[in-house]
């Protein structure tokens, strides 16, 4: 199913179109929701907005070819809102319950670190690193030129490295533990 073509029937009026745009970028809307939002109540809710939000202004897009893109930045939108409303402290038991898809004390220990960094490099390393949303992608939601986006995640990386040396884990050696 050609992306831009249903973008253009979406764009006058062609309701099952829009439902099939939805459909294909649904999972990486849950994705990129995900890096943001601890709940999947919240995330839910965050994704619910964005699709009503572009289904309302999906005429003003001007280039079919970036509604993937443009989708994505209105559910990062909508994300930070509901995190700005709620404003949760996640508790500690969330942390440490490693969900059905999660290897055990690894990924936790990781989502641990994740939150102890700067909310911009833990979201830019969750979508790169974890959700594999690939540069181009990440420069396009952030409205950013690829090589900011690189020199981001290397700051980011670097971070994390950092405060995983001051947590005491392992001393990282030409980017393998050691």
């Amino acid at each position: 199913m050609d992306m831009e073509k249903e973008v253009k029937k979406a764009q006058r009026g062609n309701l099952q179109s829009f439902e099939n745009l939805i459909h294909m970028n649904k999972a990486v809307m849950y994705k990129v929701a995900k890096t943001i939002l601890t709940s999947d109540a919240d995330c839910a809710d965050a994704i619910q907005e964005a699709i009503l939000k572009s289904f309302e202004k999906i005429k003003t897009l001007k280039q079919p070819a970036y509604f993937k893109t443009w989708l994505l930045r209105i559910v990062i939108n909508e994300c930070h809102q509901i995190h700005r409303q709620s404003k949760k402290i996640i508790e500690f038991n969330e942390l440490t319950t490693p969900s059905s898809l999660e290897t055990g004390f690894d990924q936790v220990e990781l989502e641990q670190l994740l939150d102890t960094l700067p909310e911009e490099d833990s979201h830019l390393l969750k979508l790169y690193h974890i959700e594999d949303i690939s540069i181009k992608d990440i420069s396009e939601i952030f409205q950013k030129p690829e090589n900011t986006i690189k020199t981001w995640l290397r700051r980011a990386r670097e971070n994390a490295r950092l405060m995983w040396e001051e947590q005491g884990g392992y001393q990282w050696k030409n980017g393998s533990r050691g």
